[in-house]
């Protein structure tokens, strides 16, 4: 029997689950953190949908629900943490499904999370096109009087080609942008808050920043900011900010097996990352609320934070202000494409993508390039919409908005949070059978796991719906570039799946697949212990 001492724990713990060590463990417990900080990113979420908060809901839409839809997403986190510490694998959620609900589980929720991922990459980076195009136009004149949906959706085919090049060349290198990219994020946001406290003339009143209603949604509702319609439909589409804003966190997961101390640094990089997010977030926000100058022309404008920059800041530090949230998104963006890619290298490495040979791959620096240019294809394709403009105002006060880029958004949550739901959900039917990690709830999953996933659930039924009277089929005013097409794409991917899951998947599809050959007797540790020592190691191959 080899002597497994070779091995370190993270290596013992990734045999026991089938594995070999094949990534390059080279990150620290702070960069699993870095990396779920960054994708969650108060500078790009906050940013870019914070005009679906304004015009559905308004300022009670964030100042009330953003801290209280941080607190249900903060139990979803904390589930999540307990099931990464139990299975520290890059397949994370996807293989915590498989173990505990047998493979037709896992390949849901593999897909699901993966279209979620892909959504994400699309989105972010479609999000910081946009607020360097807007950067760009407060330092330039002649730049904001050219402003397209063309020149924006340029914009973003290079960000999302510089992201995947950075991807390409190296995990270390990834390891220490996401380090600098959480103070980044951290002092970028002191500062914009700082500009936005000291330099407008004026601020709004607490009164108005705690109970102002808008309701600037097209005509849900009648438009009314009174009525059930308002509180249980025109509202709850404005917590898609947050729900939105705080995603991705499954980053830590994705990257335990890159990750030193795996199984209490990863558990502890998913709850951390949106607790602080959380804080930080809800401070922004409030900055960004009390910086309102005229309330109406915002609204009449569309509701884009970019709007109360120009009211309340000269254009130079406008553009200061834009260009830190476009330089973080950038981040988020590299960082979102790492999660991705990762994810894809796992399910494919258990053979349930089609060309999975090929997404599986490591080139010669351990990274999973080919994985990260598909997934760059790909998400360029679904926000090829972008470039259909949509008007809900007039001719003569038109009001932009980007329904495509909000329903890529609405993908993203929907695919994410509905993956994570499917094992929070196993985990709590498993019970006291579930062999808790070092970092565990004791007895909390006994609520803790019911609430995340009645959250979930409940979230996703919204973020289907119209999101204005026109985007609804037999209104007089429907037209399909108005249409929320997120129930298209969710559902589209969710039918596709049940057939192929029933037509072919399940006739050869197992679940996680172990990499390592096992003899009669002989562990996946003592197995890679073994390969280790005909090798020649006299120390784990990753030190």
């Amino acid at each position: 029997m080899a002597d497994i001492a070779h091995l370190t724990d993270d290596e013992r713990r990734l045999a026991e689950l089938g594995y070999k060590q094949e990534l390059n463990r080279s990150w620290s417990g702070f960069s699993n953190f870095a990396i779920s900080f960054s994708i969650i990113s108060i500078l790009a979420g906050c940013f870019t949908t914070f005009g679906q908060a304004w015009n559905n809901g308004g300022p009670i839409a964030i100042s009330w629900g953003w801290p209280i839809i941080s607190a249900f997403i903060l139990i979803i986190g904390f589930t999540m943490s307990e099931l990464v510490s139990a299975y520290p694998t890059s397949g994370g959620i996807y293989w915590w499904a498989s173990k505990l609900g047998g493979a037709k589980a896992g390949y849901y929720t593999g897909w699901l999370n993966l279209i979620g991922l892909l959504a994400v990459d699309a989105s972010v980076c479609y999000g910081c096109a946009t607020f360097f195009d807007l950067t760009f136009s407060s330092f330039s004149e002649s730049w904001a009087k050219g402003y397209s949906l063309q020149r924006v959706f340029l914009l973003f085919l290079v960000v999302i080609i510089l992201v995947g090049l950075v991807n390409i060349f190296s995990g270390h290198l990834l390891a220490v942008l996401n380090n600098i990219s959480v103070w980044w994020h951290v002092f970028g946001a002191a500062i914009v808050i700082a500009i936005l406290v000291v330099l407008p003339t004026s601020h709004m009143s607490v009164a108005d920043v705690f109970t102002m209603r808008i309701n600037n949604s097209g005509g849900l509702n009648g438009g009314s900011t009174d009525g059930i319609g308002f509180w249980f439909y025109v509202l709850p589409l404005g917590f898609l900010l947050t729900q939105y804003t705080i995603t991705g966190f499954d980053a830590s997961a994705h990257l335990s097996e890159e990750t030193q101390g795996a199984a209490d640094g990863a558990a502890k990089g998913i709850w951390k990352s949106i607790f602080y997010s959380a804080i930080g977030g809800w401070v922004l926000l409030l900055a960004f609320l009390f910086a309102v100058q005229d309330p109406a022309a915002l609204t009449a404008a569309g509701g884009g934070v970019a709007v109360i920059f120009t009211q309340a800041l000269s254009s130079t530090w406008a553009g200061i202000v834009l260009l830190i949230a476009a330089s973080g998104q950038f981040f988020c963006s590299m960082a979102c494409m790492t999660s991705t890619s990762r994810m894809l290298f796992a399910f494919s490495r258990d053979g349930a993508v089609p060309g999975a040979k090929w997404w599986a791959q490591l080139s010669s620096k351990k990274v999973p390039a080919n994985a990260v240019i598909i997934s760059s294809i790909v998400a360029m394709l679904i926000t090829l919409p972008a470039l259909v403009e949509v008007n809900i105002g007039t001719e003569e006060a038109p009001i932009i908005v980007p329904t495509a880029f909000y329903a890529v958004v609405s993908v993203a949550v929907i695919g994410l949070y509905l993956s994570f739901a499917i094992p929070i959900y196993l985990r709590w039917k498993v019970g006291d059978a579930f062999q808790q990690g070092p970092w565990n709830l004791g007895t909390k999953w006994r609520w803790m796991a019911p609430v995340a996933v009645a959250e979930i659930l409940v979230i996703s039924i919204y973020f289907i719906l119209p999101i204005t009277p026109a985007g609804t089929p037999g209104n007089a005013d429907f037209q399909m570039k108005f249409v929320n097409y997120a129930p298209i794409l969710t559902g589209g991917a969710l039918i596709l799946l049940w057939i192929g899951w029933h037509l072919s998947a399940k006739k050869w599809f197992t679940g996680p697949k172990m990499t390592v050959d096992l003899p009669a007797g002989v562990t996946a540790a003592d197995e890679i212990a073994l390969e280790h020592e005909h090798k020649g190691f006299h120390q784990p191959p990753s030190a």
